[in-house]
């Protein structure tokens, strides 16, 4: 997929950022948006950017934040 293309894509609900996932850090090519926490599918090369086709994330979007110290 196209860098270009990436820059001008954002989330069909939110407006907000995705993030291109794909292997082999990831099991499947998608286009992840973490404010909604939807993942949505990249067939031959072509962002399905539809909600009705989107999955629902897990706990695999955000890592878990650092636990906070006290001094």
């Amino acid at each position: 997929m196209e860098t270009r293309l990436l820059d001008l894509l954002v989330c069909p609900l939110c407006k907000g950022p995705l993030q291109h996932w794909r292997p082999p850090q990831h099991d499947r090519q998608e286009l992840v948006c973490n404010a909604d926490g939807l993942a949505f599918p990249v067939r031959d090369g072509i962002p399905v950017m539809l909600e009705s086709e989107a999955r629902a994330l897990g706990r695999e979007t955000a890592p878990t934040p650092p636990a906070a110290t006290t001094d």
